[in-house]
């Protein structure tokens, strides 16, 4: 009888234990759910900062420019993006140091810009005219010896 009392107790207290122990866990994870809630909210504003870490390249033809608010349009096949120009902005033509009042309509345009959290462009740095020509002669370049080493390779099956 002594033993069944004290099997009975051990199953009770690991029942409790097993109990208490499921609770506290639940309980952790509701609070770890609720403190995570406004990180949650805050995760957007990290994701926005984290975006804007990273400048994004652009590329295209301006379609409109406002001097007085220092902004260029690029239109683009489904919509057209503006770029906000500011103090931080670096602006190059031909290599050359340039400012906004160079930057016309019509004209090729390349760049990074940053995407503020409020959803604008601001412009990192912007190059007037066409992309630059050196990284189409490597690639030609590397293209012409392959297109030499292909007749030598099809002269040797001949014999």
């Amino acid at each position: 009888m002594k033993q069944k009392t004290y099997l009975i107790s051990g199953v009770c207290v690991a029942t409790f234990t097993l109990c208490l122990s499921l609770t506290a866990q639940t309980m952790s994870k509701k609070a770890s759910s609720t403190s995570a809630s406004p990180s949650a909210t805050a995760s957007p504003e990290a994701s926005a900062a984290k975006q804007t870490a990273r400048p994004l390249p652009f590329h295209g033809m301006i379609s409109a420019v406002d001097q007085k608010a220092k902004t260029f349009t690029i239109a683009g096949k489904e919509k057209s993006r503006v770029f906000k120009v500011t103090a931080k902005t670096t602006v190059t033509k031909g290599g050359n140091a340039a400012t906004m009042k160079d930057i016309a309509e019509n004209e090729e345009v390349s760049g990074s810009y940053w995407k503020n959290p409020d959803g604008t462009f601001e412009a990192k740095n912007v190059k007037l005219g066409p992309m630059e020509k050196a990284k189409a002669p490597a690639a030609s370049s590397t293209a012409s010896p392959k297109a030499s080493a292909s007749p030598k390779a099809s002269a040797s099956p001949k014999p």
